[in-house]
């Protein structure tokens, strides 16, 4: 029996199997709302059998966008095409979610293939904030330093976004806490460099996370999962680091979250070549969570072949394998790997005359 294709319990939620549709920008919105490309997007990874799509890290402010071509949920009107996927999810047999984000520092910049940058004010550019008035580097536009009332606002942004996702019948949440985006920002030491209750301590950097945590929790069901990403390692002596991931997964674990979705990286900017990467290489982290702070884990980056996918969740690692750019290459990367590892997968009726030799071979290997 391949563990990779064992269905998975959180909370009332059953995944079909371990493999997830991670978040990935695809910046072709237009004032938040999703459009046909998502709809094809997001539903064919649910045609190609992932047990869980997850949108792009969605704004739950119009200021907490990346970039002006971001996806929204800061709206009540944003929520009728995201509940059309989720409907076209669910009926293919996957669970949807949406990850729930605020770019802090790193908003208004270009999408990857406008060239990055600033966006200027006259192309739909604002001000974005953070922890302090530091960019991300000198490409980056400068931030406004967010004020109590300003962090307050925000958090009931995020529990804002999770009732929009429970109405529009999103099954799973995740906080976006990674990539250098508003939570991390408050997270790092080597970005939070504040002096008040927001700043300084673990306890005052955590706060933030802590607090949309329970904002969230408060209007997102007991019946249902809430995940976290994180960035396990700012990758940089005196930043955030592995062992402080353990302790905030602990404390987030008592604080009704059920899964800490592993990445790593993205607070600051670091020299290439710094970040060893390779198959796999960000999986000791969601281990150790897993094992050190008893919590559920997801592992992300660079998981390509079935058989890793497979002694990853096999081993005990990780419980979930989020898969980003191999899902890009092949939506239906899930049932060529439940037949590559001998497990059953339940192919669409209408793709069936499709099973063949190429469903039955090993799935070759991808760079």
């Amino acid at each position: 029996m391949s563990a990779l294709f064992t269905p998975f319990r959180l909370r009332e939620v059953t995944l079909r199997n371990r493999v997830v549709v991670s978040p990935m920008c695809e910046y072709s919105s237009v004032d938040g709302f999703a459009n046909d490309w998502h709809v094809v997007h997001l539903g064919s990874r649910a045609v190609g059998g992932a047990a869980l799509v997850l949108t792009e890290a969605i704004a739950v402010t119009a200021d907490g966008r990346i970039s002006p071509q971001d996806l929204g949920i800061w709206k009540d009107e944003h929520a009728g095409e995201l509940a059309r996927i989720a409907r076209f999810c669910n009926e293919q047999g996957a669970q949807f979610g949406t990850q729930l984000a605020h770019a802090g520092r790193k908003g208004s910049t270009k999408r990857p293939w406008d060239g990055g940058g600033a966006v200027a004010a006259d192309d739909g550019g604002w001000r974005p904030v953070g922890p302090t008035e530091t960019p991300f580097d000198a490409t980056y536009p400068m931030p406004r330093a967010l004020d109590e009332a300003g962090i307050a606002e925000i958090i009931a942004a995020f529990a804002s976004a999770a009732r929009r996702t429970l109405e529009l019948g999103g099954t799973v949440l995740e906080i976006h806490a990674a990539h250098g985006y508003l939570v991390h920002e408050f997270l790092s030491p080597l970005v939070n460099t504040r002096t008040d209750r927001w700043g300084g301590s673990f306890e005052n950097r955590t706060r933030l996370a802590v607090e949309i945590v329970r904002a969230v929790r408060a209007v997102w069901p007991e019946r249902l999962p809430l995940f976290v990403r994180v960035s396990a390692t700012d990758w940089v002596e005196g930043g955030w680091d592995i062992e402080q991931t353990v302790e905030l997964a602990r404390i987030l674990r008592g604080e009704g979250v059920d899964l800490i979705d592993a990445s790593s990286g993205g607070a600051v900017p670091v020299p290439p070549g710094t970040i060893p990467v390779g198959p796999l290489y960000q999986t000791p982290f969601a281990e150790r969570v897993r094992r050190d702070a008893g919590i559920a884990t997801g592992t992300v980056g660079m998981i390509t072949e079935p058989a890793d996918a497979e002694a990853i969740v096999a081993d005990g690692r990780a419980d979930l394998v989020i898969l980003a750019r191999e899902l890009l290459r092949d939506p239906y990367w899930p049932l060529f790997a439940a037949r590559a590892l001998g497990a059953d997968a339940a192919w669409p009726p209408q793709y069936q005359r499709a099973i063949g030799p190429r469903a039955t071979m090993q799935v070759p290997a991808r760079v």
